[in-house]
């Protein structure tokens, strides 16, 4: 039986802001646990703290109390360049106006890896390809890529974050303004993705009828808790019907989605 490999964890960690007068605390005590081979999304309401506990997670922000550990070291005992050999980011930001084409984009996610003078290698060149092939985008990597449509853009950065060969990829909302069918794309290939390499891949979402259908587990944040476990427990233990503080939607734990009424 393979072992289980944990990528990052977090201990007692509390996240929120430093004011002059107080610390304003989003969440505390999470003890959150992302597992090699798994995909998980992150959910909640918004404005509950899910870009908070990224930035977090990802070392950009400090906590407020405890730890976070990426293969088992403090995440800020990392200096810049090793980090981004060992977690990649997916952010939702527009990316400059630039005539880099799809291929030039991708190789982008090799930086931490390249000489001084930006000279691809040929195992560079190797993880490139490997990236445009596991996400199925031969056909785009010619274009520039402010040519392609958005959903095709998000498969685009998705690669260029799988050509960066890190353990973990954290995306912040990567199916904001996509379609229904690209939606379903992308989560698709993010779930392929851990399966064929083994990688973690936490992401944040709104679609959380989408997210319980797809991911091996979620974290779900409301007001009062952050609770992490696969969504079948997560329906029995009646956790979607706290997201809402609205009468009209409810949480249907034989449907496994929302209704409205």
């Amino acid at each position: 039986m393979s072992s289980i490999k944990t990528i990052l964890s977090s201990n007692d960690l509390s996240i929120g802001y430093y004011s002059k007068r107080e610390n304003h605390v989003v969440a505390e005590n999470l003890n959150l646990n992302l597992v090699a081979g798994q995909l998980i999304s992150l959910v909640g309401a918004n404005g509950i703290g899910k870009s908070t506990l990224l930035r977090t997670l990802t070392g950009i922000q400090k906590p407020l109390k405890g730890a976070v550990f990426l293969n088992e070291r403090n995440i800020h005992d990392f200096q810049p360049l090793e980090l981004a050999q060992n977690l990649s980011l997916v952010l939702t930001e527009k990316l400059p106006p630039s005539n880099l084409t799809v291929f030039e984009l991708i190789a982008l996610g090799r930086q931490p890896y390249t000489n001084w003078l930006g000279n691809l290698s040929a195992e560079d060149h190797q993880k490139i390809n490997q990236a445009i092939e596991l996400t199925h985008i031969e056909h785009l990597v010619y274009k520039k890529y402010h040519e392609i449509s958005d959903g095709q853009l998000q498969i685009v950065l998705i690669a260029r974050a799988l050509a960066q060969d890190t353990p973990l990829i954290i995306l912040d909302e990567p199916t904001t303004h996509l379609d229904l069918l690209h939606k379903v794309s992308v989560f698709k290939l993010l779930k392929k993705l851990t399966k064929e390499t083994g990688k973690c891949i936490l992401f944040s979402t709104h679609d959380i009828d989408l997210a319980i259908q797809l991911s091996d587990e979620m974290i779900v944040m409301t007001e009062d808790n952050v609770v992490q476990d696969q969504p079948c427990n997560l329906i029995t233990k009646g956790v979607f019907s706290l997201l809402f503080k609205d009468d009209s939607i409810t949480f249907d734990g034989e449907k496994g989605k929302f209704m409205i009424s």
